[in-house]
């Protein structure tokens, strides 16, 4: 059961890992916790689309009403409108079933306070020893909690609709749900907002029969064909429970999040926004290359969207950017609901006037490229411990904050673990296409040498 309990959140195999019994004990601790932290006030709680999901659900509600806590039930809804529901509800806590990316057999927990701030590391540990010890087990019957039913789907639409009014500005979008959760809620907000809204893969089915649930460059044929041939602003596509967006040009090309964030971050800065943005220590250079001259300060932070949230409330940042698609405008929301990147770069796109392409071939170029090698969740941490050490002793810069980074004169490479799958993932950057070739030659050799 330990490697379920991840950075930042829960994961397993439905019925190998996670089963029904494994989530009413961590309903049980959970309310546990909820009473000891927060005198036992109702937590919300919502699920994705996956076969698991409500199953999964009710034995966690079962679990928390067992240990006297109400549970503010928002049921199946994509990610952003079940932490929207814990966040207009004043809750303390809040909870999504989910496994996010993974494929359909893999289902999972992710927690939330309630500003939308992610669980830190230390509490999910905290949660996994009195899941172990079975602390809060005891039930009695006259301490019971109940379920409320509440569905803010409209109420939840009408907040983007109010926040963003971008009129007649006659922009297409591409919409690619890719079958996943956010096929329940991503069509209306895009309309509300005032897109003309092309549908791709907008039927929910757990069975993801379209596209894999991870909206890498790969798997966006279907989209990116139809942003061109349709002539679309841009198109955007949603990872499996709506907490990634990837944006595609109006040239069909795939834009890292560093990109689109570079871009939206100028438009915030220069509308009177903060100048302070995040970014996690794999994102390209292109984001200091860019606001720094404009005055902007560029803090750089760990992977994993738990940081993101936590450091973007912190500092006061106009956005948090992660390379994997996490994208946070708090003055929007705190949380990483993917929801809002295609309003905001409506709004950039209506103010400038041109097209997305445009904006994009205007930024720096660096070449880049990510590499995921399977390596087994009890050794992928030894394995990047050791090659800290071994990096340490033969290059200059090294930097051991999240993973390896290691700095060259051509660009840089990092090699970190995943915290959600069983992989590691190595990163590079360079000037040049060939420089980049001979950045992950070299080091992917190095790493696949540690791993076996």
């Amino acid at each position: 059961m330990d490697h379920m309990f991840r950075a930042y959140d829960i994961r397993g195999i439905f019925g190998k890992d996670l089963t029904c019994d494994v989530m009413l004990n961590i309903g049980k601790a959970l309310g546990t916790y909820v009473k000891k932290e927060y005198d036992g006030k109702p937590i919300s709680l919502g699920y994705d689309i996956r076969t698991s999901s409500p199953a999964l659900a009710m034995c966690l509600k079962a679990g928390l009403n067992a240990r006297g806590i109400t549970v503010i039930d928002a049921g199946e809804v994509a990610f952003g409108e079940a932490l929207f529901t814990g966040w207009r509800s004043e809750v303390p806590l809040i909870a999504f079933i989910t496994a996010s990316h993974l494929k359909s057999e893999w289902n999972g927990l992710k927690l939330y306070y309630g500003d939308g701030v992610g669980f830190p590391t230390e509490e999910i540990m905290r949660l996994k020893e009195m899941v172990k010890s079975c602390e809060g087990c005891d039930e009695t019957w006259e301490n019971v909690g109940y379920i409320r039913d509440v569905n803010m789907h409209q109420e939840y639409v009408g907040h983007f609709a109010d926040t963003f009014k971008l009129g007649d500005a006659g922009l297409k979008v591409a919409v690619d749900c890719g079958s996943g959760a956010a096929c329940l809620n991503a069509p209306d907000i895009m309309r509300a907002v005032g897109f003309d809204v092309v549908e791709v893969f907008c039927k929910p089915d757990p069975s993801y029969p379209t596209r894999d649930p991870e909206p890498a460059d790969e798997h966006l044929g279907e989209l990116k064909k139809v942003v061109v041939e349709q002539g679309c602003s841009f198109g955007v596509a949603f990872d499996g429970d709506g907490d990634r967006a990837v944006i595609v040009d109006d040239l069909g090309r795939t834009l890292g999040a560093d990109v689109s964030g570079t871009i939206m971050a100028q438009h915030l800065v220069e509308n009177g926004r903060p100048k302070m943005v995040i970014a996690n220590v794999e994102s390209s250079r292109v984001i200091e290359s860019v606001l720094e001259p404009m005055g902007v300060e560029v803090m750089r932070i760990k992977v994993g969207h738990t940081f993101l949230t936590l450091e973007a409330k912190k500092h006061n940042a106009a956005i948090g950017i992660e390379r994997s698609g996490h994208i946070i405008v708090p003055e929007v929301f705190l949380f990483d609901d993917a929801m809002v990147v295609p309003p905001v770069l409506g709004r950039v796109l209506a103010d400038h006037g041109g097209k997305l392409s445009e904006l994009v071939d205007a930024l720096p170029k660096f070449n880049t490229r990510a590499v995921k090698v399977d390596a087994p969740d009890e050794t992928k941490f030894d394995v990047i411990e050791r090659l800290q050490e071994k990096f340490k002793a033969e290059y200059d810069k090294v930097n051991t904050m999240d993973g390896a980074r290691v700095d060259l004169d051509k660009g840089w490479v990092l090699i970190r673990a995943s915290n959600t799958s069983p992989m590691i993932r190595l990163t590079a950057e360079a000037d040049t296409e060939e420089d980049l070739d001979a950045l992950i030659e070299q080091f992917e050799k190095v790493l696949r040498a540690e791993i076996e």
